[in-house]
């Protein structure tokens, strides 16, 4: 019976950790260029269970679940329009390089603006490269897409804020495109759909808790009164 309790709790903390990747992701819904998280979960390993007295086997047992992974999915978004001129997208395979006190790193979010000295900078204001690695300046406004960089990141990991760590390999095949952002990766319908499934499943754990811990405080009252 106790074993139930620890079987329910892992799978509310396992829905748990689903439930702040579905939020994080329904608030980067209009980010450009964001890339969306997909946890899987599995079960820990089963406990076989035997008739003590017989042997006869009874039945697995389960011990309960845990996410497995978290895998980010890079697929490219469709492109939308914005006329700005500091506004870029990759259209196609690639990640645009910026300079931060961490060192490089990759995004897809090309919503750049113009920053001190020129130099054309993300939104957390680390400078754009160029793909030999030189800061990219703003002239009259405007950038020309082909001074910005692609890089091949074929290890990108997310970090945070847009940003993913990597080693590049070159440059990439995809090209810039000006005046447009990289859409973000969330279906908001899908996310929400996936946040209800969520909170059910963590309420049956909540309703098998409450369950269990009734029949162990009636059990342990019928004790009490035959004892007496």
């Amino acid at each position: 019976m106790e074993r139930g309790l620890y079987i329910a709790a892992s799978g509310m903390l396992a829905e748990q950790v689903r439930q702040d990747q579905i939020a994080n992701e329904l608030a980067n819904a209009s980010t450009a260029g964001y890339k969306a998280d997909r946890s899987s979960q599995h079960a820990f390993g089963d406990l076989l269970l035997a008739n003590t007295q017989t042997g006869q086997e009874v039945g697995p047992l389960g011990f309960g679940a845990q996410i497995a992974e978290t895998v980010t999915d890079l697929t490219p978004q469709a492109l939308r329009r914005t006329g700005e001129p500091l506004d870029f997208a990759v259209e196609g395979e690639g990640w645009f390089g910026v300079r931060t006190a961490n060192g490089v790193r990759y995004t897809r979010n090309g919503a750049f603006t113009e920053g001190p000295g020129g130099r054309l900078v993300d939104q957390m204001g680390n400078p754009v490269l160029s793909q030999n690695g030189g800061t990219v300046r703003v002239t009259g406004g405007a950038v020309d897409p082909g001074r910005l960089g692609v890089f091949d990141v074929p290890n990108a990991a997310k970090e945070g804020d847009s940003l993913f760590t990597g080693a590049a390999q070159g440059q990439a095949a995809g090209r810039v495109t000006a005046g447009a952002l990289e859409g973000s990766g969330v279906d908001p319908a899908r996310a929400m759909v996936d946040m209800i499934s969520s909170l059910r499943s963590f309420e049956a754990g909540q309703k098998a808790i409450t369950t269990i811990d009734e029949t162990l405080q009636r059990a342990a009252a019928q004790v009490g009164s035959l004892s007496g």
